[in-house]
């Protein structure tokens, strides 16, 4: 693990490939409450409340308390960047609140951070609240000098205060206030102190002009008011802008660059006289001078007592982060959470009862039934009921088969994330993840992956270069199973420990080998990781029940019409023929590889969706058409198969329709030949799973 001495709070490393952000600045001529882009605003209401912060400070804990619950969950416009929007009412007026991506600086890196730069610098808000924790409020205090140097409305929330209180560390909230010009309030999101007094403070809301501005020595405030008023008009104040400039933003000097060459000139003649003066780059003194008005504002407002925190927490991070007792506890982890819950039970317990009792023996012969009574045209039958009926396999697989396993993967994945654990098991594979051209940061996409391959795609954008971003698209389309395919696998093999062992342990090879493989190939340096550890939590029960049931709210509203669109281009291609000849084509490589030729089935299922073909090779092992060691050759191939249609969507926007091809064209004869090879070294040993 990595230490970071970074004045500020982070350890940045900047790229020169770093991608840039799409999208213009929006003019302060559009302030008015009609301005700004449609597409990027929410829903009218009486003011706009924008929450911004550190990761792990709890504003998703805050927005759920301020609005109630996750209302929508949305991107913003022109990238796959989510952001919750909710509503807040209080004191007789509508608010209509935004939670952003977690960001360190106005001064962006990663995508996630330049879209919430992008919503500050372009959407006038009424209020943003800045969330940072208590405890670590030295080292966050200078995002909000910056914020209130740009002219923007901030109230301050200091957040977990009771972790801080617990560490000894008290807090003069007034005195705070009064160095700051703004309102400081202090909150406990996950248990609602403070809440009334925060919405108190943003409905008391009023703009207020603040005289805070930071000295950052005679060379940078001479150029900084050189440059000032060439600074186009935006929610930033020209000082603010001044000062990117002369970091080198590229978003701003793009926006100079529309407003005129000359302009653009100046700007870089005068940031080209500042650094052949400067020892260091203009970021090192900024980051310097607002960390030292920091520590000055906060001298007189900070006390510290008697620390009453339990010392098991530093106890548990050592041991998770230690590969000798941190591998043991993650494949604990991975055999309780995922293994046991999402296999066994999800995939045994709630399918056996969904799939084998309710809709085999009622809602299927329920829908048959009464279609063939009220429908005499056979092929609308077929339609809606029968073997590949809209009701009888789309509605069954995915409420049935599918939604069960997904329920109880984001259950566990909620009690994780809640945790704590995750950025433990960053650093604990940080080094493994160095030899495949990724750093620890990639566990988030990679395990949301095993949640849905969708979603981790979009979250690749968090990662910080090119290179990684294609890296961890190839191995989520390749070697990682979603959520659905790993619970009907566990469930299928759950009597033949042979076929899970032979499973994982081909799929965790085929990921290092391919990782090392495109790491080797793909141009770029291994990125550097430093890593914030928020401290361990005890999960709560209802913080794993509002994003269980978020996400469960999101399958249904996205992944349910794509079972069912499914359904319909089945039995579209049973009544051209298309579907019969598709099957017939891929029954050689399925014979090829050892399966009976029904095996074929899944394979085209997994064309419409990886889980959906996973739920096809339920039903051809329920038939007993699967010996064990048929089961292990087909799980391994369906695994490595082509990734369903919205991630390669996904992906065709990410990565672009070349790169999603090239993944594609590679995927899908690799994956048989895996097989192949499975199924050769098998019978070649004369081994019997």
């Amino acid at each position: 693990m990595k230490s970071c001495s970074n004045i500020g709070g982070r350890c940045r490393r900047h790229h020169g490939n770093e991608s840039e952000s799409n999208g213009g600045i929006l003019s302060r001529r559009h302030r008015h409450r009609g301005g700004g882009r449609k597409s990027a605003r929410i829903e009218e209401a009486d003011r706009r409340i924008l929450m911004v912060g550190n990761p792990n400070v709890g504003k998703s804990a805050l927005f759920n308390r301020l609005t109630g619950s996750y209302v929508v969950v949305s991107n913003y416009p022109g990238t796959t960047v989510a952001l919750s929007r909710g509503r807040m009412r209080h004191g007789g007026l509508d608010y209509a609140v935004v939670d952003t991506p977690g960001m360190y600086t106005v001064y962006p890196i990663t995508e996630e951070e330049r879209v919430t730069r992008r919503m500050l610098m372009e959407d006038p808000q009424d209020v943003i609240l800045h969330v940072v924790d208590a405890k670590n409020l030295s080292r966050m205090l200078p995002f909000t000098l910056q914020l209130v140097e740009a002219g923007l409305p901030v109230i301050l929330v200091l957040n977990i205060m009771d972790e801080a209180q617990q560490l000894g560390l008290k807090i003069d909230t007034e005195t705070l206030q009064e160095r700051l010009g703004i309102p400081v309030v202090a909150t406990v999101s996950i248990s609602g102190k403070g809440m009334k007094a925060l919405k108190d403070a943003i409905a008391s809301y009023a703009p207020r002009f603040t005289r805070l501005q930071i000295d950052y020595g005679l060379a940078i405030e001479k150029a900084a008011r050189e440059i000032s008023h060439l600074m186009p008009e935006t929610t930033f104040s020209h000082r603010a802008l001044a000062l990117l400039a002369l970091q080198e933003d590229k978003d701003v000097l793009r926006l100079l660059s529309t407003h005129g060459s000359d302009k653009a000139q100046d700007v870089f003649s005068t940031l080209n006289r500042l650094k052949k003066g400067l020892e260091h780059p203009v970021g090192y003194y900024l980051t310097l001078s607002r960390q030292e008005r920091s520590d000055r504002i906060l001298e007189p407002a900070i006390t510290w007592g008697e620390s009453t925190a339990s010392k098991i927490g530093p106890r548990l991070d050592s041991l998770l982060i230690s590969p000798w007792t941190g591998v043991p506890i993650l494949l604990a982890v991975l055999y309780f959470g995922f293994y046991r819950f999402v296999g066994g039970f999800g995939a045994g317990t709630v399918v056996d009862f969904l799939e084998g009792h309710l809709f085999e023996e009622y809602f299927v012969p329920f829908v048959n039934g009464w279609t063939v009574r009220l429908i005499p045209w056979k092929a609308l039958q077929d339609l809606i009921a029968m073997d590949y009926g809209v009701l009888t396999l789309g509605v069954r697989y995915a409420v049935a088969l599918v939604m069960p396993i997904v329920g109880a993967f984001f259950i566990i994945f909620s009690v994780v994330e809640d945790s704590g654990y995750l950025p433990r098991l960053s650093l604990l594979i940080d080094r493994i993840f160095k030899k495949i051209g990724l750093s620890g940061r990639a566990v988030i996409p990679m395990t949301l992956g095993f949640g849905c391959g969708t979603m981790a795609t979009m979250v690749t954008r968090t990662l910080e270069s090119v290179r990684e971003r294609v890296i961890a698209t190839i191995l989520l389309a390749l070697a990682i199973p979603c959520s659905a395919q790993l619970g009907v696998i566990f469930g299928l093999a759950s009597d033949s420990p042979g076929v899970i062992i032979t499973w994982i342990g081909t799929v965790s090879l085929v990921f290092l080998f391919i990782g090392y493989l495109t790491a080797r190939i793909l141009p770029g340096q291994t990125p550097d990781f430093f890593m914030e550890l928020p401290p361990l939590r005890m999960p709560r029960l209802a913080n794993v029940w509002i994003k269980t049931s978020s996400r469960m709210r999101w399958y249904f509203m996205e992944i349910l019409p794509l079972f069912l669109l499914a359904s319909v281009l089945i039995w579209a291609g049973n009544i051209t023929g298309l579907f019969e000849k598709a099957l017939w084509l891929l029954s050689f490589p399925s014979r090829w590889i050892g399966l009976p030729p029904e095996a074929a089935q899944a394979f085209l299922f997994g064309f419409f969706r990886r889980d959906y073909g996973v739920a096809g090779l339920y039903d051809i092992h329920q038939s007993g058409a699967l010996t064990p060691n048929q089961l292990a050759v087909a799980t391994i191939t369906l695994t490595l198969f082509l990734p369903c249609i919205a991630q390669f969507l996904v992906m065709l926007k990410e990565r672009g329709w070349r790169m999603a091809t090239l993944v594609a064209a590679f995927v899908f004869p690799f994956a048989f030949v895996v097989g192949g090879v499975v199924n050769w070294a098998l019978n070649a040993l004369g081994i019997k799973l």
